[in-house]
């Protein structure tokens, strides 16, 4: 057995946590590119999911550290795993889900594959990941990592990290950029629903002229 496992980081504070509650992935997206994990889908509509980072290194078929992973997780963070190996090897499947949410994780994101979609989609736990495939991997107990930094793509992620996702995708922002983004992320909420208030009365005002023709 190879693990190098560290210690939860608390990473963001429970304010900041509480200021991005109402912010949208677009609404980050308007402002910077940075910290956006291009490829990351949403595998369910409606999803919302936002917490610190868990991080996974997992190296296929051996998908044994995610017990490790949910050991030291807390609930409310969200577990970031990334797959080393064959990308069509799915790490996270009906079973985890279950799991997860007996932990009470806000999420997991998987940059890779996940399986038991359709199970997945009824148990709501929002899960973020590249693909699906019914190829899985094995409780080998051979080697992984948690807590320890992984790389989504291009975009590197420590643990503490915040993530963001919803039906637009997944961004990970370190905490010193969540919270420099803060001020001008909240404007842009508010300035843009001023703008949606303002065109809901137009639209509301031709769909009456129409009705009463």
């Amino acid at each position: 057995m190879s693990y190098r496992i560290a210690a939860r980081r608390p990473g963001v504070g429970q304010d900041l946590l509480d200021a991005y509650r109402t912010i949208a992935t677009s609404t980050i997206g308007h402002l910077t590119d940075s910290g956006y994990l291009r490829g990351i889908r949403p595998l369910s509509d409606g999803m919302r999911m936002l917490g610190p980072v868990v991080t996974v290194k997992l190296f296929t078929p051996d998908g044994s550290i995610i017990r490790e992973a949910l050991l030291a997780s807390e609930p409310g963070d969200v577990l970031v795993i990334e797959c080393v190996g064959d990308p069509d090897c799915a790490c996270w499947g009906e079973l985890r889900t279950l799991a997860g949410l007996a932990k009470g994780l806000a999420g997991v994101v998987v940059a890779g594959a996940v399986t038991d979609v359709g199970a997945l989609r009824r148990h709501r736990l929002p899960v973020f990941c590249q693909g699906v495939s019914a190829l899985t991997t094995r409780s080998l107990g051979v080697r992984g990592e948690v807590n320890q930094p992984v790389r989504v793509g291009a975009v590197p992620v420590q643990p503490g990290d915040l993530a963001i996702g919803d039906d637009d995708g997944v961004f990970i922002l370190a905490a010193q950029q969540a919270h420099d983004l803060l001020a001008a992320l909240l404007a842009k909420e508010h300035a843009d629903q001023m703008r949606r208030d303002e065109l809901m009365l137009k639209v509301n005002a031709r769909r009456l002229s129409e009705s009463s023709c």
